[in-house]
This record gives C-alpha cells, sequence and structure tokens, in this order.
C-alpha cells in the first residue's frame, strides 16, 4: 500500500493524470454528483478504449478481449 502525503500530487502521478484526462469531459466548475450514470460510463468507455504507452499502444479493452 502507497500513502502520499496531503497536498502532495507529485506524489499521485497516476491518480493525478487519470484526473486531468476526466476533467477533460467535466471541468472543475461542473459538479460530479450532477453527471449521471450513463455519462461517468461513456467517459468511463472512452478512457478504457484510450492507447495507452505503457501498453505497446494498445488500448485495455484490446488486451482483454485478445485473452479469450
Amino acid at each position: 500500500m502507497y500513502f502520499a502525503h496531503p497536498y502532495s500530487p507529485w506524489e499521485r502521478g497516476s491518480n493525478e493524470n487519470q484526473n486531468q484526462l476526466i476533467r477533460e469531459f467535466l471541468p472543475k466548475d461542473h459538479s460530479m454528483s450532477s453527471a449521471t450514470i450513463t455519462e461517468i460510463q461513456g467517459i468511463q468507455d472512452v478512457l478504457n478504449q484510450r492507447p495507452r504507452k505503457i501498453l505497446g499502444y494498445k488500448c485495455a479493452q484490446e488486451l482483454l478481449t485478445s485473452f479469450d
């Protein structure tokens, strides 16, 4: 387990990166509580279909279906 210090975003790199990607869809002035489940699932689908360098520029969904 890893516990980052409060107010130290540089200790939570991947978390902060994911927050930045989510903020492309939900700006800071937009409350997440006002987002519907459908909107959140849509954001989730878009982010899961995004190619990632660490996965050899494949998306997570491609890798999961390749195991079938």
